[in-house]
């Protein structure tokens, strides 16, 4: 965490531009603290302005005197230009070259009205399917590690993600999302259903989502879910819709048809479809490039996982480049970063690898979707410390300005919520009294950092 955070609260952080804000700076204990009756002079700098002294001309610049406040707060007002980043430097003296302090605070365009960042990840595995830990363990686990929202995408699976959100039923802002990763019959690509009311794998039978049974309790999250049909009848209906599918092989067109499929009974439950990893290799890439292409283009999902599963070049690296050099084609389809997870610990090099921000105006599943669905997300690589950003330009700056200025406090707080978690699920009776208070704070630090 930057070291100024240690010293100063500054709030809010981020608002709307165009307009005065008022600016809160409280120093956090004595070694920070602000002279009684001391004029400090404030200079407020938009960083892509660049140097006030070789470019005097450019605007975006403020200086003012500010004195403490009797609570020992400095506060001030001053005129934030259009959309960007925004450097506070307090100086002592009004005669100093070098400022005592500097902050920063970010200025936002008009359609970012009401949008809050919300931090999650749409693919991960649990011991239901490959991965190493429970269901409720790993939504523990991601909790602390800083998530505000995630899903549970076991392979062939969507009751585990259910038994994530009955575990915690009302007692945490966590928000566990139902979800399954697909594998029907006759296709090979993997498909991720984020948000859908009921499950896909599920409507083909026999399927290993039933080893809790055909009960809906176990594959919708409302009692409602279309009729399953057997292997026979689906592999039939998939066999006559390839026919129209503009493909060489059969095995690819038949492949397109089941993808097309899966993609409509996603909407039919108001979920997220989404398209991952086509750079996994297993030995080799999962698909063909220009089979890959091909679906990138026709789009029978809502979302690209950009971002997702290793931790190599040429697979994020390589998802990178095919999502740039696409939307350089016109195709530019919403984007997300999943980890593809299978061990929530540290003891899985991958468990923190990427993950997600969306712009939204509730950490709910459907405010979720719709603004991924409206390119409202970053992608977030954080293989090594020196984490990137994927997405659009501005979005991206943005983004890292929130790396370094919101989400190390907003994890500090989370990181306590996942550990009473983990707590709960083992039976301390504790746990559940200390979530119920902890329960609106991230809700809290939002309101307090964003005026928007």
């Amino acid at each position: 965490m930057n070291r100024i955070l240690y010293d100063f609260d500054i709030y809010p952080k981020v608002f709307l531009g165009d307009r005065e804000q008022t600016v809160n700076i409280q120093p956090l204990g004595a070694q920070a603290s602000f002279t009684e009756g001391k004029s400090y002079t404030i200079k407020v700098l938009k960083v892509n302005q660049s140097i006030p002294s070789v470019y005097p001309e450019r605007s975006g610049r403020s200086i003012l005197e500010a004195i403490p406040d009797e609570d020992g707060y400095i506060r001030f007002t001053a005129f934030f230009e259009g959309e960007g980043e925004h450097y506070i430097f307090i100086f002592e003296n009004p005669e100093d070259k070098k400022p005592k302090y500097q902050l920063s605070v970010y200025s936002l365009n008009e359609d970012m009205e009401g949008k809050l960042p919300f931090r999650g990840d749409l693919h991960i595995h649990t011991s239901r399917s490959d991965g190493k830990e429970a269901p409720a363990v790993v939504a523990a686990n991601y909790r602390g590690h800083g998530y505000d929202f995630f899903t549970i995408s076991d392979h062939r699976r969507f009751y585990p993600s259910l038994e994530a959100i009955e575990a915690f039923g009302d007692i945490t802002d966590f928000k566990i999302v139902q979800g399954e990763e697909i594998h029907l019959p006759m296709n090979h690509v993997h498909y991720v259903n984020f948000g859908s009311t009921f499950s896909i794998n599920a409507l083909v039978t026999p399927n290993d989502n039933q080893e809790k049974g055909d009960d809906l309790k176990y594959r919708s999250i409302n009692g409602e879910a279309p009729d399953v049909m057997t292997r026979e009848e689906f592999e039939a209906m998939i066999i006559e819709r390839a026919k129209t599918v503009d493909r060489p092989y059969e095995s690819e067109r038949r492949s397109f048809a089941v993808l097309e499929w899966t993609y409509e009974q996603v909407q039919k439950g108001g979920g997220l479809g989404i398209f991952p990893h086509p750079y996994w290799l297993c030995p080799t890439m999962q698909l063909a490039e220009d089979y890959t292409e091909y679906v990138y283009k026709k789009a029978p999902f809502d979302a690209f996982e950009v971002l997702g599963g290793e931790n190599i070049f040429s697979h994020n690296g390589f998802q990178t480049g095919l999502y740039y050099e696409m939307r350089e084609k016109g195709f530019d389809p919403p984007i997300v970063g999943s980890t593809d997870s299978h061990g929530s610990t540290e003891h899985n090099r991958n468990a923190l690898i990427c993950s997600t921000i969306v712009f939204a105006e509730k950490n709910d599943t459907r405010e979720l979707i719709d603004a991924i669905k409206s390119k409202y997300s970053v992608a977030v690589d954080t293989i090594s410390a020196e984490y990137r950003i994927v997405g659009d330009f501005r979005l991206m700056k943005y983004a890292c300005f929130l790396m370094e200025n919101y989400f190390p406090l907003h994890d500090l707080a989370c990181k306590a919520e996942g550990y009473y978690m983990n707590r709960y699920i083992a039976g301390d009776k504790r746990a559940e009294a200390i979530l119920r208070a902890m329960k609106g704070q991230i809700a809290e630090m939002q309101e307090k950092y964003f005026s928007l």
